[in-house]
C-alpha cells in the first residue's frame, strides 16, 4: 500500500490504518493546516520538492513488529543482511529497524525488560503507554517551527520511543536503523527519548537509502528529555543516497546536572539541513555536539548545532568538522545563546573545514549571543587545504597521491571517530573511503 500526495482524506487514511485515537488524528490535521501556511526556509540550500509527488506512506507487507528475524519478509531480510544490520545486533542491548514507513523489527535483551526499560515504535507507545507519551510528545519541537516539523506532525510514521527509568544505566547502546528502498518515498519517523533521573543511555542511529533519479525526502523529528544527573548520547551516521533531501529537527531538554551529547555524521544526501540542539534548562547542565559533514559532487551539507543556556553554570561545546570536495558545499550554521539568568556559563565553538579542490566551498554562519556579564563564548573557525608539502612528504616515502589524500582526510576526522564505539568507527572509515 502507498499514499502519494497529501490532503485531509489521505491523512485520515494513515491514521485509520494505524488505528489511532481521535486526539492523534486531530494533531495530524492541525499540523497539516500549519504545513500549508508555512513557507520553505529562507536560508541554507535551495529546496525544490514537488510535494504532490512524494509518497507519504508505503508498506508492501503485513503490518506488525516482529522480534525474530525468521519472521521478517525474506526479500527485506536479504536486503538488510547485505547491509549487515542483523549482524550488528550482537553489539547492542537492543535494536529496532524501520523499512519504508513502518517499524518491522524490535528486540532487546531480557535484562532491559526486567529493568522496565521501554524501547518500541512511537505508534506502539501511544497505544501501550499513552499518558507517558502525551506528557512529552511535541513539547519541545513545535509543529509551527518550520515547514518540515509541521509535515512530520501530519504524516509521522515509525521512529522510536525509549524510556529509561530512574537509576538505570545501560551497558551497551540501543540502535534504530532506517532504510528507504523506494522511489519518491518520504520517511517521516518520530523519535521520543526520555532518560529519567540518575540514568544513562547511548542511542545509535543508522540510515541508508537506494539511489534513484528523482528525489526522496527524509524529514524526521527527534525529542529527547534528559533528567537530573542523567546522561544521553545520541550517535548517528547518516549515509543517505545522493538523491535524498535530509531535513531534520533534533532537540534535547537537559535538567539539572544532566549531560546531552550529539555525535552527528552526515556522509550522503543531496541536501542536508540539520542543527542538533540542547536546551540547557537545569543548573550545571552540559551540552556537546560533535559533527562531521562530507560534501562532494554538488552535494550541499548545511549543518551545525544550537546551544541554548538557561540554567546557571551551564557549559556547551560544539566541534564541527567539514570536508568539501569535487564541487561540494559544506557549511556550518549554528547558534549559541546564553540567557540573562544563565550566569557563570560558557561555550566553546570550533569549526574546522578541509577543502580538497578549487571547485568546492565552505562557509560559517555563527550566531553567538551572551546576555550577562559573567558568561562567555569562544568561537574558532579554520579553513585549510591539503598542502603540497604534506603530499610531497608522504609520496616521497612511496605512498600514492590518492592514498596520501585518503590518510590526511581520515586523520582530519579522528576527533569524531574517537566518540564512536569501535565497530561504528570502523564502519565510518569504510564510508569515508568509499566517498573519496
Amino acid at each position: 500500500m502507498e499514499i502519494i500526495g497529501l490532503d485531509e482524506v489521505k491523512i485520515k487514511k494513515i491514521s485509520k490504518m494505524k488505528n489511532e485515537s481521535r486526539d492523534i488524528l486531530d494533531y495530524r490535521l492541525k499540523c497539516y493546516e500549519i504545513f500549508k501556511k508555512i513557507d520553505l526556509p529562507h536560508f541554507g540550500p535551495k529546496i525544490n520538492i514537488d510535494f504532490d509527488k512524494i509518497k507519504y506512506y508505503k508498506n508492501d507487507y503485513d503490518l506488525g513488529i516482529k522480534d525474530d528475524w525468521i519472521n521478517i519478509n525474506k526479500n527485506i531480510k536479504d536486503e538488510l543482511d547485505r547491509l549487515k544490520v542483523p549482524e550488528s545486533e550482537q553489539y547492542l542491548d537492543g535494536i529496532g529497524v524501520q523499512y519504508q514507513s513502518e517499524v518491522i523489527y524490535h528486540n532487546m535483551i531480557k535484562e532491559l525488560n526486567d529493568k522496565n526499560v521501554i524501547f518500541t515504535s512511537i505508534e506502539d507507545a501511544f497505544k501501550k503507554y499513552p499518558n507517558l507519551v502525551k506528557k512529552y510528545f511535541s513539547k519541545i519541537v513545535s509543529p509551527s517551527e518550520n515547514k518540515f516539523t509541521a509535515l512530520n506532525g501530519a504524516v509521522f510514521s515509525g521512529g522510536s520511543f525509549i524510556y529509561i527509568p530512574k537509576n538505570t544505566k545501560l551497558d551497551r547502546p540501543l540502535q534504530s536503523y532506517f532504510r528507504i528502498s523506494s522511489k519518491d518515498l518520504g520517511q517521516f519517523e518520530r523519535t521520543l527519548i526520555i532518560v529519567d533521573d540518575n540514568s544513562e543511555l547511548h542511542y545509535v542511529e543508522g540510515c541508508t537509502a537506494k539511489n534513484y533519479s528523482t528525489s526522496n525526502l527524509h524529514a524526521a523529528v527527534v525529542e529527547i528529555y534528559v533528567g537530573k544527573n542523567s546522561k544521553c548520547r545520541y550517535s548517528t551516521i547518516q549515509n543517505w543516497a545522493t538523491n535524498v533531501y535530509n531535513l531534520v529537527t533534533k532537540r534535547a531538554l537537559v535538567e539539572e546536572s544532566g549531560t546531552m551529547e550529539w555525535i552527528d555524521g552526515n556522509i550522503g544526501s543531496y541536501k542536508t539541513m540539520k542543527y542538533p540542539c540542547c536546551i540547557l534548562k537545569g543548573d550545571n547542565s552540559t551540552g556537546t555536539c560533535i559533527t562531521i559533514s562530507v560534501a562532494k559532487n554538488k552535494q550541499e551539507q548545511d549543518s551545525g548545532a544550537k546551544m541554548i543556556h538557561i540554567g546557571k553554570n551551564t557549559t556547551s561545546n560544539i566541534i564541527a568538522k567539514s570536508i568539501a570536495m569535487t564541487g561540494g558545499s559544506a557549511d556550518y550554521r549554528g547558534k549559541v545563546e546564553i540567557k540573562n539568568k544563565a550566569t557563570n556559563s560558557s561555550s566553546v565553538v570550533k569549526c574546522d573545514t578541509l577543502i580538497i579542490d578549487k571547485d568546492s566551498s565552505s562557509d560559517t554562519y555563527p550566531n553567538n549571543i551572551v546576555n550577562n556579564k559573567t558568561s562567555c563564548i569562544e568561537h574558532e573557525a579554520t579553513v585549510s587545504k591539503i598542502s603540497e608539502e604534506k603530499l610531497f612528504y608522504m609520496m616521497s616515502r612511496g605512498i600514492s597521491k590518492e592514498k596520501a589524500i585518503e590518510l590526511i582526510i581520515l586523520g582530519f576526522t579522528d576527533r569524531f571517530k574517537q566518540e564512536l564505539p569501535m565497530e561504528y568507527a570502523v564502519e565510518l572509515n569504510q564510508l569515508l573511503k568509499q566517498n573519496l
